[in-house]
């Protein structure tokens, strides 16, 4: 039989892991072991934030929606529950961009809301 070499095949693999850690501090970056640590830790970090950044834009666009709500005299609470009996459909990412953006819109929407 002849002698199988698995260089070529190793280092394929281990370059490939080495390329996804490009950027990361000192033997993290370059050494195999290291970097093989490193790579997993960063994609369970990268799962995970996957989901906190949902969260995170939902936090975000209901602070905007509540001080453009405020601005207006009502509560964020109020104006969500006007908006449901009205029965407007707009989820609070547009509402946000309305708040930014357009405000006469919004204040429309807010006038629908009180009613």
């Amino acid at each position: 039989m002849a002698k199988v070499k698995h260089a070529v095949a190793t280092r394929r693999r281990h370059k490939r892991i080495i390329r996804l850690t490009k950027g990361a501090f000192q033997g993290r970056s370059n050494l195999y072991k290291r970097s093989r640590e490193t790579g997993k830790r960063a994609m369970v970090y990268a799962y995970r934030d996957r989901k906190i950044k949902k969260r995170d834009f939902r936090r975000l666009w209901i602070i905007r929606i509540n001080a453009a709500c405020r601005l207006a005299g009502i509560s964020y609470s109020r104006f969500m529950a006007g908006l449901k009996r009205a029965k407007v459909a707009l989820d609070r990412k547009i509402l946000a961009e309305l708040a930014v953006k357009d405000s006469n819109a919004f204040n429309k929407l807010v006038e629908l809301a009180r009613q």
